[in-house]
């Protein structure tokens, strides 16, 4: 049975940040993830993930300005020393707070780059992080974002995202795959998952084109969830999605599924 995850820069948004860890606590989580912890006083959010016996699973590594539109840096040549700064600030902060994953966005495509070029430092980029990451027993993984929510996003189909992980064929390295994401560029969830469950490191959701909680769009999340019990993945499943209401009212699908006891 999967074992699920709540993304709190997502879910619990009716409360302030560092409130978020204990609302997840009391709504049943034993694990969290969230995008970035660089704005917030990352001791505070150590002392919440340990009062709340919470496990942080994953965040991102620096992406630029994200507010601004930014998407990650790590196929840009001209900013080859910032991504590798971001790394090791990341995984200070990971330590800290004992997180296991870090996620790379990409970037957006640059028109004035050749494909390839981006290509080359993005794998060479991806290589130095599962490097890093390595040394201190941490998880890289990369991940790959529609283009309807990021338009331009120089890796946006799961396809190319095993592609990349091919290229760079590092054994610390694999793909953050969104169920959501994949959804509305690909298609085809459940024969993905059989077919490239090893190079699979992390997975989020959202029901498709929507996205919020699972049972308000498209997805069949009873035979996608199945199908990574399936391939044997063993890893956190965190919900990366924007509750139609209340927080705690998506919730419900977790319990008419069967995966939460009723209350």
């Amino acid at each position: 049975m999967p074992k699920f995850a709540a993304n709190v820069s997502m879910l619990f948004t009716e409360h302030p940040f560092l409130q978020r860890f204990i609302r997840a606590r009391e709504a049943g989580f034993t694990a969290v993830e969230f995008l970035f912890p660089y704005e917030f006083d990352s001791d505070a959010i150590a002392r919440e993930l340990q009062h709340n016996d919470l496990e942080q699973v994953l965040f991102n590594l620096p992406a630029g300005d994200f507010a601004a539109g930014d998407r990650g840096l790590a196929n840009d040549p001209s900013r080859i020393a910032e991504f590798r700064a971001g790394v090791h600030q990341a995984l200070q902060i990971a330590q800290q707070l004992n997180c296991g994953r870090l996620n790379c966005l990409a970037g957006k495509r640059l028109v004035n780059v050749s494909e390839e070029i981006q290509s080359e430092t993005l794998i060479e980029n991806l290589r130095f992080a599962a490097d890093a990451a390595a040394n201190l027993g941490v998880r890289q993984v990369v991940e790959p974002l529609n283009v309807y929510d990021a338009p331009g996003y120089f890796l946006p189909t799961p396809e190319a995202g095993f592609a990349i992980v091919e290229r760079a064929a590092h054994p610390n390295l694999s793909l953050q795959y969104d169920i959501y994401h994949s959804q509305r560029m690909s298609g085809n969830l459940a024969a993905t998952i059989a077919a490239r469950i090893a190079s699979i490191g992390h997975v989020q959701i959202a029901d498709s084109p929507d996205r919020h909680e699972p049972g308000t769009g498209e997805i069949n999340f009873p035979f996608v969830l199945q199908a990574l019990d399936t391939a044997g993945y063993d890893g956190w499943v965190s919900l990366e999605y924007r509750p139609r209401d209340t927080t705690e009212s998506s919730l419900a699908w977790l319990r008419d599924l069967g995966y939460w006891p009723a209350e």
